[in-house]
């Protein structure tokens, strides 16, 4: 049997009505095949002799998926190109009511469709926030170690950029709101919120956020929720949509979500706003009409709709084997890299690695998995405070890639 081939279950489900057994096929999708990404033009791949110099390096770092696009999502597009026009085009009902059954049925959040805009990208997004309601001078809070578009962002901006640090109890980062109100003043004007936390893998309780929407309403800060990876939260975690948690944080926040991550379609550019608050919805979406940046691809509409209506499974299969993929390295770094803690996620495909026992300079840390090991991370210092002694691992693989990495990290640790 192929790599490429996918596997079928049969379920056998007997009707009583017609006294008969049906049988329904379920698609079992297969991660572990290696796919060649080479010659894409793939960010991931195609850039790591220009920005590394060193082609051979195993990426471990960007965070897209390694996996094949959903065959539904490839379908789609290949249906939309039997039409040989690209003209204009415009967001469909068929589009907006995709988007919203998904919410509801993922989160159980019934939004409106007057909520709804298309945004070119969650980055672009905040960038237009920041445009729209601050000015120059201003400062933005962000929560480090955080995903670092969101200090670069402010700073080439000219927004000064204003740091409340997690902190870790019993090894699980929690906000520190003292320290929040300790650093806020009349100045502040956005918080960027990491919601599940990227790189720390955390999935925020609901009264966190209860909190959070307090302090920052109390202050007049408006929040910008980053929730590209709600739909991977793990099974035995709930992802609170911000906007959900209160009627405060209801009010004083932008939500921003996308099938991106969760359906490896980084490329194609399907974000979306959901603002439920009149006044900054008005206001934020003016800006973007005023500029046409709401304006979406024929393939992003295309793209969103078939993985909002048919993604469910494939969602399902493809947490399951990154939940094994998180369990294999957690179990691979306790029994022979003891030096390496895994912090496991509570979604995403990204695994927090703490490397502070190799007793490394950040520098030496990062050779010893780049020049030693030839694995390219992410360096955990790009993420700010808190990410010195850390690397981010990118797990979205099969597991095969997985364990060589491992094994040659082991091999450079050990002649270290």
């Amino acid at each position: 049997m192929s790599e490429s081939k996918q596997f079928l279950n049969i379920i056998r489900i007997f009707d009583p009505d017609q006294q008969t057994e049906l049988i329904e096929i379920m698609k079992q999708y297969n991660f572990d095949e290696i796919i060649e990404r080479r010659g894409t033009n793939c960010v991931k791949y195609d850039l790591l002799k220009k920005d590394f110099g060193n082609e051979n390096l195993v990426p471990l770092w960007v965070a897209d998926m390694d996996f094949r696009t959903p065959d539904f999502i490839v379908n789609a597009i290949k249906k939309r190109l039997e039409h040989e026009i690209f003209g204009y085009t415009f967001d469909s009902d068929s589009y907006y009511n995709s988007i919203i059954e998904w919410v509801h049925y993922k989160h159980n959040w019934k939004i409106q469709r007057e909520w709804l805009s298309y945004i070119p990208g969650i980055v672009k997004g905040i960038g237009f926030v920041l445009q729209c309601f601050t000015k120059p001078g201003d400062k933005v809070i962000i929560q480090p170690p955080v995903y670092h578009p969101f200090r670069i962002v402010p700073e080439n901006m000219h927004r000064e950029v204003v740091y409340n640090p997690l902190k870790t109890v019993d090894d699980i980062y929690e906000m520190d709101f003292e320290n929040l109100e300790s650093v806020i003043d009349e100045h502040c004007k956005v918080l960027i919120l990491c919601n599940p936390h990227n790189p720390g893998g955390v999935v925020w309780k609901k009264d966190t956020l209860v909190k959070l929407a307090e302090v920052c309403a109390k202050h007049n800060i408006l929040v910008i929720s980053d929730e590209i990876h709600a739909e991977m939260a793990y099974p035995q975690y709930t992802h609170h949509p911000f906007a959900t948690v209160s009627e405060t944080a209801t009010n004083c926040s932008i939500t921003f979500m996308a099938p991106s991550k969760t359906f490896n379609i980084a490329g194609i550019v399907t974000s979306y706003s959901i603002i439920p608050n009149a006044e900054i919805r008005e206001k934020f979406y003016s800006f973007m009409e005023a500029g046409e940046f709401n304006a979406g691809t024929v393939f992003a509409y295309t793209a969103t709709e078939a993985a909002y209506t048919y993604g469910a499974e494939w969602l399902q299969q493809m947490r399951m084997y990154i939940t094994e993929n998180v369990r294999f390295v957690d179990e691979y770094c306790k029994s022979k890299l003891p030096k390496i803690k895994v912090y496991p996620p509570q979604a995403s495909f990204l695994v927090w690695l703490d490397c502070r026992d190799l007793k490394l300079s950040q520098p030496e840390l990062v050779s010893l998995f780049q020049d030693k090991a030839g694995l390219l991370l992410n360096d955990g210092s790009m993420f700010g405070p808190g990410g010195e002694g850390h690397m981010r691992l990118n797990i979205g693989c099969p597991r095969s890639v997985l364990s060589s990495a491992l094994d040659a990290l082991k091999k450079a640790i050990d002649k270290k």
